[in-house]
């Protein structure tokens, strides 16, 4: 289990690293992503565990293909 909390926390520094990449606050992103702006912060944070259906839209939201989000 401590594994997968790590690896939840990972992703979601590589969201946020991505995000901020692109200027985006988490307000902006949340929105063009169709999210709420409190479950991308709980992402982020690793606290989340997204959907592949999620990962797929924040992959869009940040223009990047899918498999850039696990390059870490």
């Amino acid at each position: 289990m401590e594994k997968s909390k790590a690896l939840h926390a990972i992703f979601g520094l590589r969201v946020k690293s991505l995000r901020l990449q692109a200027g985006l606050s988490q307000e902006a992103f949340a929105h063009k992503c169709g999210l709420d702006r409190t479950y991308i912060s709980g992402i982020e944070r690793g606290v989340r565990n997204p959907t592949l259906e999620v990962i797929s839209v924040i992959a869009k939201g940040l223009s990047v293909e899918m498999k850039v989000l696990f390059e870490f």
